[in-house]
């Protein structure tokens, strides 16, 4: 039996001198799915529009118009928090939720059936 070696990929500090990095990193090819376990919830009537939760978000997740936070985006949201945790506001315009809360408030396709 063999067993493969992976391949160590070479660090920054292993770069020469002038080498070229191609294309900066960015979350906007990698969406997050429903992995999280917690998920932001906006609660806009609290918000003062100070933008903290979109300066510190690490994936551009904070949906900003006009300079008004509307909302999140939830493909990009991983639930980590900081939003919630950066908002100065006293009772917070974020609030963690838990992902199964939110499944178990949605209408389930059956229930969706019966109505019509």
């Amino acid at each position: 039996m063999t067993s493969k070696k992976k391949e160590k990929k070479p660090g920054w500090k292993e770069l020469a001198e002038y080498d070229l990095i191609i294309g900066g990193g960015t979350a906007k090819d990698f969406k997050t799915g429903d992995w999280r376990t917690k998920r932001p919830v906006f609660v806009p009537e609290k918000c003062i529009h100070c933008l903290a939760c979109w300066v510190y978000c690490p994936d551009a997740a904070v949906i900003v118009k006009e300079g008004k936070v509307v909302g999140f985006d939830y493909e990009f949201c991983k639930g980590c928090g900081i939003c919630a945790h950066e908002c100065p506001v006293k009772g917070k315009a974020i609030m963690m939720v838990s992902e199964k809360e939110v499944r178990d408030k949605r209408p389930k396709p059956e229930d969706e059936k019966a109505k019509k």
